[in-house]
C-alpha cells in the first residue's frame, strides 16, 4: 500500500491520508479503515451534459470527476477484486445524490476523519508489505545500464554504468557491463525489472541467469521504446508495477502455503478448518491467518478476524486462482502459522 498524509494531523488525530492498494490484502485493509461517517475523495466517473445542443438533448457522456462521498457503508469483494464504499457526495457535482466508489488495486483514495493507533499501525503493516520500495527497475541499452528504486514520489536513480567507465574502463565488452551491473544488484533483495527497446535486456537477463541465478529468478524484463529514465516511466506507465505486485504477491502466498505444510507435516505451530483456527485464536496462539478469498466473502469469517487482528495477528487473503489459494481451499480455506502449538 502506499499512504501519505495530506499535511500533519491535528493533535487530536483528525486529518486526510491518501492511499493506495497494491493488492487485494491492502484492500481488505482498506476495508477496516474505512467506516461510516468518513468522508472518501475519489476521482470517478460521473455522466455530465454534453455540449449544449437543442437537437442532440439526449446527448450524455461519462467523464472523470473528483467527488467526496460520507461513508455509509463499506463492502470488501474479493470476488471482484475490489473495494465498495457506498455513501452521499458532498463534495463535487451531484451533491446530496448517492454513489459508490468502486476501489480495486492501483486506485487512488482520500480517506478524511479521525484516526485511531489501531488505524495508523494498520497503514504501517500495510506499507511495509508494499512492492513500492522493494522494486528496482534497471534501463538497459546498448553501452549503458541505470539502476532505479521505485519510491512513493517515482523512480529514485541509483547509479549509472556505461562502458569504458569505473571497471569497465579498457574493457569493450557489454559482458564486462553485465558484471559491473549484477554487483550493483546483488544486495537488492526485491523484484528486480529490465526495461529498454530490443534485446539488449534480454541479453542482460540471459547472463545474470548464466552467471546470477539467485539474481535472475527476481527479475522479469519490459518492452519498451524509449532508453533510460524514458524507460522507467514507460514501463511504469504500461503496468509493470501492477505485474510485480502480483509476482510479490504470489510468491507471498507460496511461501506461507509452504510454511503451513512444512508445520503440518511436522505436528508442528500450525491449525486448519475453521474449528481449529478459531481455538487457536481463543488461545492467543495465532500469528498470521490465512484465509482465502471465497472463504472471505462469507460474514460469519469477520469476527473471526476481528478477534485474531485483536491479538496482533496478521490477515492474509489469498486468492483461489492461483496454486497457492487452491491448497488452502482443500484444507477448509483457514488455516494459521501459530505461535506455539496448542493440544
Amino acid at each position: 500500500m502506499k499512504a501519505e498524509a495530506a499535511e500533519p494531523l491535528k493533535h487530536d488525530g483528525f486529518g486526510e491520508y491518501k492511499l493506495v492498494a497494491d493488492s487485494l490484502d491492502d484492500l481488505w485493509h482498506l476495508s477496516h479503515l474505512i467506516a461510516a461517517g468518513d468522508t472518501v475523495y475519489a476521482v470517478t466517473m460521473r455522466t455530465v451534459d454534453g455540449p449544449s445542443d437543442k437537437l442532440r438533448a439526449e446527448k450524455l457522456e461519462k467523464r472523470p470527476v473528483r467527488i467526496g462521498v460520507k461513508a455509509e457503508k463499506v463492502e470488501f469483494s474479493p470476488d471482484a477484486n475490489r473495494l465498495r464504499i457506498f455513501g452521499t457526495i458532498v463534495f463535487g457535482p451531484d451533491v446530496g445524490q448517492h454513489h459508490t466508489i468502486n476501489a480495486e488495486t492501483g486506485y487512488e483514495v482520500s480517506v478524511v476523519k479521525r484516526w485511531m493507533g489501531v488505524d495508523l499501525a494498520r497503514i504501517e503493516r500495510a506499507v511495509s508489505a508494499s512492492v513500492h520500495g522493494v522494486v528496482h527497475i534497471a534501463a538497459v541499452e546498448d553501452g549503458e545500464i541505470e539502476l532505479y528504486r521505485i519510491r512513493q514520489y517515482g523512480p529514485e536513480r541509483i547509479v549509472t554504468l556505461t562502458l569504458g567507465s569505473g571497471k569497465t574502463a579498457g574493457i569493450d565488452s557489454r559482458e564486462a557491463l553485465f558484471t559491473a551491473a549484477a554487483e550493483k544488484l546483488a544486495p537488492v533483495t526485491g523484484i528486480i525489472i529490465a526495461a529498454g527497446p530490443g534485446f539488449v535486456k534480454d541479453d542482460f537477463l540471459s547472463y545474470l541467469k548464466r552467471k546470477a541465478p539467485d539474481i535472475a529468478s527476481r527479475v522479469m524484463t519490459a518492452e519498451t521504446r524509449r532508453t533510460g529514465y524514458g524507460a522507467v516511466q514507460e514501463a511504469i506507465g504500461n503496468g509493470v508495477l501492477a505485474r510485480a505486485a502480483e509476482d510479490i504477491q504470489l510468491a507471498r502466498e507460496v511461501s506461507f502455503m509452504d510454511e503451513l505444510f512444512l508445520r503440518i507435516g511436522k505436528g508442528g505451530a500450525a491449525a486448519y478448518g475453521i474449528d481449529e483456527v478459531q481455538r487457536a485464536v481463543d488461545f492467543g496462539a495465532a500469528e498470521s491467518i490465512l484465509i482465502s478469498d471465497t472463504m472471505l466473502r462469507e460474514g460469519r469469517f469477520a469476527k473471526l478476524l476481528e478477534e485474531a487482528e485483536q491479538m496482533n495477528a496478521d490477515a492474509v487473503v489469498l486468492s483461489t486462482e492461483f496454486e497457492p489459494g487452491k491448497r488452502l481451499e482443500g484444507l477448509g480455506g483457514i488455516a494459521a502459522l501459530l505461535r506455539f502449538p496448542i493440544v
